[in-house]
């Protein structure tokens, strides 16, 4: 959906704008498209896992290895089977507007709806090592479950997690964890490491090597010596993307964890704000793929029952307005003019 047609958009009165085209809010518009919902998605082409693109998306059953991008264009063909509209934009403000909400692109657009869903996912902050964000996604990366596999029987290095050198040691004999920065470790992990086979480097990460073919071929430490590596291991900081929800009344809360910052929402989405519902890494930092996509699909189904339920209260006030007899008293009038066919039944049928 191109700018020009977001503006002609612009006088329409959506059922749900999603804000965010990735996995999360590309199901949601599924479902909500197939359920005969108006939605117009809006998105601003950054996806979290573009430069995995070489790597693949993995764990996604029938589509497991996939290009990102190209799970992203498929999703895109199937919504738009069921009437959902998908515009290229960034929003810069949602806000409430009565009953509803306006959201704004950063063209200046407006558009309005009825319910809210974000799902603009994450960023992550990588540690602060020269050279290392340039590899991020290729042979710098992060999630076992992810990209494990792949990285199998290779030397791989682990940047100051120990939790993380537990579980890529699963995945290869020759795993080293560098202390980096100071990470403490107990007696206990100390032997465990140790009862693994795990090396352990000291002193600060300064740099990485890179081979003539391209690849990662080596850790820096300051003290000037080189460990040879295939892979290294980080742990980022995980950060929703939340630069408009203020508009919304929503703000990011800390992650038990301490590794990064979400939207706060129930295991519907539900925000706590009237209207208002989240999904994916937004809400859920350590969501994966398949996990974001279901948290949409969860989503999807809470917002349209809460219209359902809006809908029918509406037509039941309308019905009440309209005339003296309340639901009550129909009823009793219908028992009296009917008597027991008030349901449609004869009262000789069973005779």
């Amino acid at each position: 959906m191109s700018a020009t047609n977001l503006k002609q958009a612009d006088t329409q009165l959506w059922d749900v704008v999603i804000i965010g085209g990735g996995p999360a809010g590309l199901s949601a518009a599924l479902s909500l498209g197939r359920v005969r919902r108006s939605v117009l998605v809006i998105d601003a082409g950054e996806p979290r896992n573009a430069p995995a693109v070489r790597v693949g998306a993995h764990g996604i059953l029938g589509r497991e290895g996939i290009s990102p991008l190209e799970l992203l264009r498929l999703g895109r063909e199937e919504v738009s089977d069921y009437g959902v509209r998908v515009a290229d934009a960034r929003v810069t403000d949602a806000r409430r507007d009565g009953d509803g909400f306006i959201v704004v692109t950063d063209d200046g657009e407006q558009v309005r709806a009825r319910r809210v869903l974000v799902t603009t996912g994450l960023a992550d902050e990588l540690p602060d090592v020269p050279g290392l964000a340039e590899r991020w996604g290729h042979d710098v990366l992060h999630c076992v479950y992810c990209h494990g596999w792949e990285v199998r029987d290779t030397a791989i290095g682990v940047l100051g997690s120990f939790h993380q050198a537990l579980l890529f040691r699963q995945m290869s004999l020759d795993v080293t964890l560098f202390r980096h920065t100071g990470t403490g470790l107990s007696d206990e992990q100390w032997e465990q490491l140790a009862g693994l086979g795990v090396a352990v480097a000291d002193g600060e990460v300064t740099g990485l090597h890179i081979d003539g073919e391209d690849r990662l071929a080596g850790v820096r430490l300051a003290s000037g010596s080189l460990v040879p590596v295939r892979n290294l291991v980080v742990t980022p900081r995980f950060v929703a993307r939340s630069g408009f929800l203020g508009g919304l009344g929503l703000s990011v809360v800390e992650h038990p964890s301490g590794m990064g910052e979400q939207v706060q929402a129930d295991p519907s989405g539900f925000t706590g704000v009237e209207g208002v519902w989240a999904a994916g890494n937004v809400s859920d930092v350590f969501a994966g793929v398949p996990t974001a996509a279901a948290a949409g699909v969860t989503s999807a189904a809470a917002i349209h029952m809460d219209l359902l339920t809006a809908g029918a209260k509406t037509a039941a006030a309308r019905r009440v307005d309209a005339g003296p007899f309340s639901g009550t008293m129909e009823a009793e009038v219908s028992r009296r003019v009917l008597g027991t066919r008030v349901h449609g039944l004869d009262a000789d049928a069973g005779a």
